[in-house]
C-alpha cells in the first residue's frame, strides 16, 4: 500500500568512526529511498551526521566535547552532508532539499506549520525533504537523541503512514546480545513499559548520541500520534522496502489504540512548559487511570510563572513528569489554593474554571503504578 513514510538515519550509519562521511552508505541509502519513491511511496528523510562528518575537516582527532566545537563542526559538516545526498539522489532524478530545524520551531504553531507547508509542497513536486537539527544554533540538539525526536515530532507532524528508524542494530533486544548470547530480539512492542526503558542502552557509536533508549522515546512518541515504527537494519538492496513491508530486520512498535489530537500532541511533545506542579498519590492516580480532571486539592507544590492557557508539566510524588495540560490557574491563585476544597477556592481567588487542568486539554505521558510495580497501559 502506497504511504508516507518518514525514514531517519543515524550518524553511524553515514560516517566512520573517525569522522567524515562515507560515500557507500550515503549512496545504498539514497538507492533504497528512490525505491520507495518509485513505488509511490512519498519519502521524507531524517538525518544526522552533520556534526560526525565536519569534526575531520576541522582538524579534531575525535568527536568534539565543547558546544561551541559542535556547532563549528556542524557548519562545515551540514554542506557536505547536503552536497552529498543531492549527488546520490540526482542519478536517480530526484530532488533533495534541506530544512533546518529547531526545538523552538515546534513550539510555534506558526512557524511548525510553515514548516509543515514547505514539507507538503515539496513531497507535491516530487521532492524528498532532507530534515536536521540546526546544530550550529541550537542548544538542545545536542541532548536530542540524535534526531530520533525530530523524525517522531515530523513524522507526526505530516500525518505519515510509518516512520523507519535505522540504525546499527538489528531492532531490540532483551539484553545486550554482544554481551549475552541468551538475548532475543523483541520482534513486536504494543505498549511502551519501564521494562523497555531498562532493558535499552546508551549512544551505540563514538560518532552518534542517540542510543536505543532514544528510538524507544521516539516511537512512544509517534504512537501517541497512530503512527507505527520500525526500528532495525538495512544494508542490503531492498531492505527499506522489506521495513515498510512489515518485514524488516528489526522491531515493529504498533500505533497506539487511542491516538492523539494536533493539539494534544502539541501539548505532550511540542510546547514548552512555563511552570510545574507536584501531586499528591490521590490526583496522580485520577490523572493517569481515573480519566479525571486536576483539582487543586490534589496539587502539594507549584514551581513557574505561569497564567491561563500556559502549558505546565504535572510530576507524581517522586518527581517524575506524569503528563502536561493546559492551565486555567495564574500561578500564584494555584499557590493560593492548592490544597483547598471547591468552596474554599471560590471564595479566595476568582478563577474561570475551578480545575487546574481539564481532563479534555491533559496528555499523559507516564503510565500509572498502583502498586509501582504493575504497568498499566498508556
Amino acid at each position: 500500500m502506497q504511504q508516507r513514510i518518514v525514514v531517519k538515519i543515524g550518524s553511524s550509519s553515514l560516517t566512520s568512526d573517525a569522522g567524515g562521511l562515507n560515500p557507500a552508505p550515503i549512496a545504498y541509502f539514497a538507492a533504497e529511498l528512490a525505491r520507495l519513491q518509485q513505488n509511490g511511496h512519498e519519502v521524507v528523510l531524517v538525518t544526522s551526521g552533520a556534526v560526525a562528518a565536519g569534526f575531520s575537516f576541522l582538524g579534531y582527532k575525535t568527536r568534539p566535547k565543547l558546544l561551541h566545537e559542535k556547532q563549528a563542526a556542524a557548519s562545515v559538516g551540514q554542506a557536505l552532508l547536503m552536497r552529498a545526498y543531492q549527488e546520490a539522489f540526482h542519478q536517480y532524478g530526484i530532488g533533495a532539499a534541506q530544512i533546518l530545524l529547531t526545538r523552538d520551531d515546534f513550539t510555534s504553531r506558526k512557524r511548525v506549520s510553515n514548516a509543515t507547508a514547505t514539507m507538503e509542497e515539496l513531497l507535491r513536486r516530487g521532492f524528498i525533504p532532507i530534515i536536521n537539527e540546526n546544530d550550529t544554533v541550537s542548544v538542545d540538539e545536542i541532548k536530542f537523541g540524535d534526531n530520533d525526536t525530530l523524525s517522531a515530532l515530523v513524522a507526526n507532524l505530516l500525518k505519515a503512514g510509518q516512520l523507519i528508524i535505522i540504525t546499527d542494530t538489528d531492532g531490540l533486544y532483551t539484553d545486550d546480545p554482544r554481551k549475552n548470547k541468551d538475548a532475543r530480539r523483541i520482534e513486536r512492542v504494543d505498549e511502551i513499559s519501564d521494562e523497555l526503558y531498562r532493558i535499552a542502552g546508551g549512544s551505540g557509536s563514538s560518532v552518534g548520541t542517540g542510543g536505543m533508549r532514544s528510538k524507544i522515546e521516539a516511537a512512544r512518541i509517534a504512537m501517541r500520534g497512530g503512527i507505527p515504527v520500525f526500528v532495525g537494519r538495512a544494508t542490503e538492496p531492498g531492505d527499506l522496502g522489506t521495513a515498510a513491508e512489515g518485514n524488516g530486520r528489526g522491531t515493529y512498535f504498533s500505533a497506539a489504540d487511542h491516538t492523539l489530537s494536533i493539539k494534544k500532541q502539541w501539548v505532550g511533545f511540542h510546547s514548552v512548559p512555563q511552570g510545574k506542579v507536584t501531586v499528591d498519590r490521590g490526583a496522580e492516580q485520577a490523572l493517569l487511570s481515573g480519566g479525571k480532571s486536576l483539582l487543586p486539592a490534589g496539587v502539594t507544590a507549584v514551581e513557574g510563572d505561569f497564567h491561563p492557557g500556559d502549558v505546565i508539566e504535572v510530576c507524581g510524588e517522586d518527581g517524575s513528569v506524569i503528563g502536561r495540560g493546559v492551565a486555567n490557574y495564574v500561578a500564584w491563585q494555584l499557590q493560593a489554593v492548592m490544597g483547598l476544597g471547591t468552596g474554599e477556592i471560590q471564595r479566595r481567588v476568582e478563577v474561570p474554571r475551578i480545575e487546574v487542568i481539564h481532563r479534555d486539554e491533559w496528555v499523559t505521558l507516564q503510565a500509572y503504578r498502583a502498586s509501582h510495580n504493575t504497568q498499566l497501559p498508556l
